[in-house]
């Protein structure tokens, strides 16, 4: 028999799945919780895999299992093989769609994904979407594990891995609650300095652009507060304990509302950019391209 028609495939679907998510999740056990199987089965299929690779994919440190350069080798075409065997499902029963998996910043995901999700969900409306929120390096960190299919961020930071695409621009704005004595008079710059801040967390992209933007002109800021999210800053500087700054995405409700008041300040604008991040080793499949679209789409409008 011909040597080349003896050749059969010895790697499986499933062993690629739990491989991908043993190297997010850094455990078998972690592994099995993605997958749906027992944790017995998630280490016979990391088992299996290595065996008919003929190398290891893993350095066990401790309880941990951190990818070598074979599983690093591996990882970019092991989540785009997974990704196409769902999409090939996905071509003959809607149940088994595979979801589509976004990272992004606070502000973005609260105040601008919402709307592109549901106007998306309106023509694809048996897609799921699976959306984390968290600061812009936890973003890169889910991208570049393949942990999610894009991300998004406020800024254009970088990474070895990954490819940042600017999407549109954003605005910072200085607010304060209605009581506060800026609200009906333009502070000096030497009252800007003096005054109290209520900023975002160090991290946050919005802290970046904030810190960048109010450093350059005041020297020096009086940070009496960091808090975790837009929400906490919004409420806190609406019950008079000082001034915030924020994207204006995520206080034009509230200022039109009457709770908070946007302070102008003699600065020039403070605008920034939002960015797409994807992996540079990864296709995305025809969702993610879908929805990739239908996001550039809407900031052209």
């Amino acid at each position: 028999m011909n040597d080349k028609t003896d050749q059969r495939v010895r790697l499986t679907i499933r062993q690629l799945e739990v491989f991908s998510a043993i190297a997010r999740g850094g455990t078998t056990r972690a592994a099995a919780e993605q997958v749906a199987r027992s944790q017995s089965a998630a280490s016979n299929s990391l088992a299996e895999l290595e065996s008919a690779l003929g190398v290891q994919l893993f350095d066990r440190v401790g309880k941990r299992l951190v990818l070598n350069e074979n599983g690093r080798a591996l990882l970019a075409r092991a989540a785009g093989i997974v990704e196409q065997a769902a999409e090939t499902e996905a071509l003959f029963t809607a149940s088994h769609l595979a979801p589509l998996r976004l990272a992004s910043s606070y502000t973005i995901g609260e105040y601008l994904l919402p709307d592109l999700i549901a106007s998306w969900k309106s023509n694809h409306p048996n897609s799921q979407i699976k959306l984390s929120i968290g600061n812009t390096q936890q973003v890169f960190e889910s991208v570049a594990s393949f942990a999610v299919d894009v991300g998004f961020i406020e800024g254009q930071h970088s990474h070895p891995d990954l490819t940042v695409r600017r999407w549109q621009t954003d605005e910072l704005a200085v607010i304060a609650s209605p009581g506060h004595p800026f609200a009906k008079r333009k502070p000096t710059l030497r009252q800007l300095a003096d005054a109290v801040w209520i900023l975002r967390e160090l991290g946050s992209g919005t802290r970046e652009a904030s810190d960048r933007w109010l450093i350059h002109s005041l020297q020096h800021v009086n940070v009496d507060l960091e808090l975790g999210t837009n929400e906490a800053v919004k409420r806190v500087v609406a019950l008079g304990l000082g001034l915030g700054c924020l994207s204006r995405h995520t206080v034009v409700d509230a200022i039109r509302q009457g709770w908070l008041v946007e302070v102008k300040p003699p600065l020039p604008r403070m605008r920034r950019t939002l960015s797409i991040v994807m992996h540079r080793s990864k296709k995305l499949g025809s969702v993610s391209q879908d929805f990739l679209q239908h996001c550039m789409q809407s900031a052209r409008r």
